[in-house]
């Protein structure tokens, strides 16, 4: 399979992390790893939430917005996740960008300064100008849904 370069686009960043900026692990990643930027291990407890700081703040171009997603190695290893998943930073947002973090495993999980805890994708999206209507076009779904299709 031939791997086409990735469009590339400039994203004004601040760091104030101790950690390098995220990069890309491959040609083909979607997304960038984001660091725990603490001084010290935080233990999260078994069902415990956290807003995990990573010293990352940035301007995105109008039109697109940042998705904060879980790293599926902490899910599947130690149940540790994102919640508000994907979560996201719109284009005019000038704040820290911080991680919610949840342990939904039964030990606890220590969160190393500088482990990558999450991934952040950069993704274009559209408003949507509303046409208020009285129906709704019929299809052959209608209005089934969760579990409507079969398995």
């Amino acid at each position: 399979m031939e791997l086409i370069e990735p469009k590339r686009m400039k994203i004004k960043i601040i760091n104030k992390s101790k950690y390098e900026l995220p990069k890309y692990a491959t040609t083909a990643s979607a997304g960038v790893d984001l660091r725990a930027n603490t001084a010290d291990p935080l233990v999260l407890a078994s069902l415990e939430r956290v807003l995990v700081p990573t010293g990352l703040f940035m301007e995105l171009p109008l039109g697109y917005e940042a998705q904060v997603r879980p790293r599926s190695g902490l899910a599947a290893k130690n149940g540790v996740s994102i919640l508000n998943s994907p979560g996201t930073i719109d284009a005019d947002y000038r704040g820290e960008i911080k991680v919610i973090m949840v342990n939904l495993s039964k030990d606890d999980f220590t969160i190393n300064p500088g482990e990558r805890i999450a991934q952040l994708v950069i993704a274009r999206h559209e408003q949507a100008e509303w046409q208020e209507v009285k129906d709704l076009e019929v299809t052959e779904r209608g209005a089934g849904g969760f579990g409507s299709t079969g398995k």
